[in-house]
């Protein structure tokens, strides 16, 4: 009888430990349902990878992570570039995956993060703090609406502080450049809050590394016929312990270059129709100076026109170049729509059988 007697007591305390536990957990779960009580979610969260490259961003990565965990998203990826600071301790302690890049560079860490994504859809940002994971809802609603590609308009919102007058002023310059040199209006290229599903992302063609990686998405969607969309997001000032990665000079010039270089195979005839103009406005220089010495002085300079010459015939070889190409480009889009056409047809009529 104690024996028994025995055992059934510590079957009971077993049960209440159990109990307890079981309590315990729901009232987590209860907590963090409260928590997210309210988030309407356009996609589900647990198809949705957030994915935050970070370099020495120790003084906000944690309250960036808790953001997206109190919208109910915990799938949450940081690709750090070997910070020095506490950054992937933090991240960790925060319930994120961390994964140490295996290179260098931005656009290195977002190219090597997809290989360890298998969700549909990702949501990217900065780890500085400047974005406001409150507004997920928002970068990602237009994907349930067919577009593929969105960007964060920082300009609609943005703090008064949050930007340096020379960086707004190359910020612009370079939307501008965008703009006329691909041909699309996607108002901030620049920015770092992108949402977009992991079947356009596969389709872009990347290989830059640094913090061109925001420009070359921005290209390739138009290349590649991306249907993207543009949506206001707050921008808020990085906090005084956080120190930014960015070189506003260096790396705006080489944005700049990075537009023009890709114009070859997005837009050849402005880009060598430029290259060629420029060649024919510098032999016509030449030629009016030779024609001028010639004129006024009786003096030849035979060499200087056959240069001048040399460069009229190169630019005119060059405009020519560009307007081949320019038409092969627009063959071969439009050869593209009609196969993918096609495939969603096929796709509908299977589906329907």
């Amino acid at each position: 009888m104690d024996e028994d007697g025995g055992i059934e007591a510590e079957f009971r305390d077993l049960e209440t430990a159990s109990n307890k536990s079981a309590a315990t957990d729901d009232g987590a779960s209860e907590k963090h349902a409260a928590e997210t009580a309210g988030v309407s979610h356009p996609l589900p969260p647990e198809q949705v990878c957030i994915l935050i490259p970070t370099l020495e961003e120790a003084a906000t990565i944690g309250s960036v992570i808790d953001g997206f965990l109190e919208q109910g998203y915990e799938n949450v990826l940081v690709v750090d570039g070997d910070s020095t600071d506490e950054t992937r301790e933090i991240a960790r302690e925060k319930g994120a995956r961390v994964l140490t890049q295996s290179g260098s560079g931005k656009g290195q860490a977002v190219r090597e993060a997809f290989e360890h994504i298998e969700v549909s859809y990702v949501l990217m940002l900065d780890g500085d703090g400047t974005y406001d994971p409150a507004e997920a809802e928002v970068m990602l609603e237009p994907l349930t609406r067919g577009y593929e590609h969105v960007i964060g308009n920082r300009f609609a919102k943005m703090d008064e502080d949050a930007m340096k007058r020379l960086n707004g002023v190359g910020n612009r310059m370079i939307n501008g450049a965008f703009n006329v040199i691909h041909g699309a209006n996607y108002e901030d290229i620049l920015s770092g809050y992108r949402a977009f599903t992991t079947d356009s992302f596969e389709r872009l063609l990347l290989d830059s590394d640094g913090f061109t990686i925001e420009t070359e998405l921005a290209v390739e969607c138009v290349r590649q016929g991306i249907e993207t969309t543009v949506v206001p997001v707050s921008y808020r000032a990085r906090p005084e312990d956080s120190e930014t990665n960015l070189h506003p000079v260096w790396d705006g010039g080489t944005i700049i270059l990075t537009l023009y270089s890709l114009a070859k195979t997005n837009n050849p005839l402005f880009y060598f129709g430029s290259l060629g103009a420029t060649a024919i406005f510098s032999g016509l220089l030449v030629a009016v100076y030779v024609l001028w010495q010639w004129v006024q002085y009786s003096v030849g300079h035979n060499i200087l026109a056959v240069v001048s010459a040399a460069a009229i015939l190169l630019g005119v070889q060059l405009v020519m170049f560009g307007v081949l190409s320019d038409m092969i480009v627009t063959l071969h889009r439009e050869q593209r729509r009609r196969f993918e056409r096609f495939t969603r047809t096929q796709s509908l009529e299977r589906d329907d059988e």
